[in-house]
């Protein structure tokens, strides 16, 4: 694992700069994706506000950086993320269902348009971004955005407060009783989500000369990013990295087409009828299954003269392997 984070430092100097910024794209919504599930694929409260955090973010910065160095902009950027979404969630995370879906779909909207209208008063409509920030130094930061988000959110599904998190998924009246602080647990990791979306879309900007209200607050982020999160499956800490990174490349094969919001939808219905849980609990299914079978496999054939030698069992093991994952995938 540390190998290959070491190899993913130094891909900037080995690949074209093509290939770089589409790494940035791909980092950018694994953070988001990650971010999204660390708060919603536990406690299953389905929010459309990634785009309102992502946008906050990107003002923050535009605001900040005529003023601060540029890392205390990028710090600034994610704590008024921080503090927005604790404002938002301590009046709002007591809705439920679709309720709260509509809400922060709403929420969106109405940061965009205030934004807007301050902007407008204010003719500030395009705000303009001067940095010195390389490439290859947005690159480093949201890789280890990306990173940090998969780790953290590992580390915290194995505390009591990842316990709480399922337990206010799983039945949150059951939760409460059992001496859960489910509203400071919500609103908290609500914020903490809003935080890291809020970074991401910070450091994303500073490739930008300029952004505007429509750029920063695009709904289109929201729905990507719930897509991808439910696609890779929202229950691993690993899994929304999982679908982030085909709807990224899938993105960048149709862009500019109709053919790429077709797809999602396509890729939503899959998730909804096929693969309600993500991607994620397949592959861990078939790797156990795979293990376990080309263990069995080559310890049996073992017994057999050495003349079969391990490229032929290994061989027998792979088969065995695929053959019990096509029974799991046919049930």
């Amino acid at each position: 694992m540390v190998l290959g984070v070491l190899v993913l430092a130094q891909l900037p100097q080995l690949v074209s700069t093509y290939v770089v910024q589409l790494c940035i794209s791909i980092y950018a919504n694994v953070a988001l994706a990650t971010a999204w599930a660390f708060f919603s694929g536990t406690t299953r409260y389905i929010s459309l506000a990634t785009a309102a955090f992502f946008g906050i973010g990107i003002y923050a910065l535009a605001i900040l950086n005529a003023y601060l160095p540029l890392p205390l902009a990028l710090t600034g950027a994610a704590v008024a993320g921080f503090l927005v979404a604790l404002i938002v969630g301590l009046s709002t995370l007591r809705l439920r269902g679709v309720y709260f879906v509509v809400f922060t779909f709403g929420l969106t909207e109405l940061i965009h348009q205030v934004v807007n209208w301050w902007s407008i008063k204010n003719r500030a409509v395009t705000r303009y971004i001067f940095t010195d920030a390389s490439r290859v130094q947005i690159y480093e930061m949201l890789l280890a955005i990306a990173l940090f988000a998969i780790a953290a959110s590992w580390y915290v599904s194995r505390t009591r407060l990842g316990y709480a998190l399922r337990a206010i998924g799983e039945d949150e009246t059951v939760a409460r009783h059992t001496g859960i602080d489910t509203t400071l647990v919500k609103v908290l990791c609500f914020a903490a989500s809003a935080a890291v979306m809020a970074l991401v879309g910070a450091v994303l900007t500073l490739q930008y000369p300029y952004v505007d209200a429509s750029i920063a607050f695009n709904n289109t982020w929201s729905f990507e990013i719930l897509i991808a999160a439910l696609l890779g499956g929202p229950g691993r800490p690993w899994g929304p990295a999982v679908g982030a990174i085909p709807l990224v490349l899938l993105k960048d094969l149709l862009v500019g087409s109709l053919y790429f919001t077709i797809a999602l939808g396509l890729c939503f219905v899959a998730v909804v009828y096929v693969l309600p849980g993500g991607v994620a609990p397949l592959i861990e299914r078939w790797y156990r299954t795979f293990d376990a079978a080309t263990l069995r496999q080559v310890l049996r054939i073992g017994r057999r003269p050495d003349s079969w030698g391990w490229p032929y069992r290994l061989k027998l093991g792979v088969k065995a392997g695929m053959a019990r994952f096509n029974g799991l995938w046919r049930r």
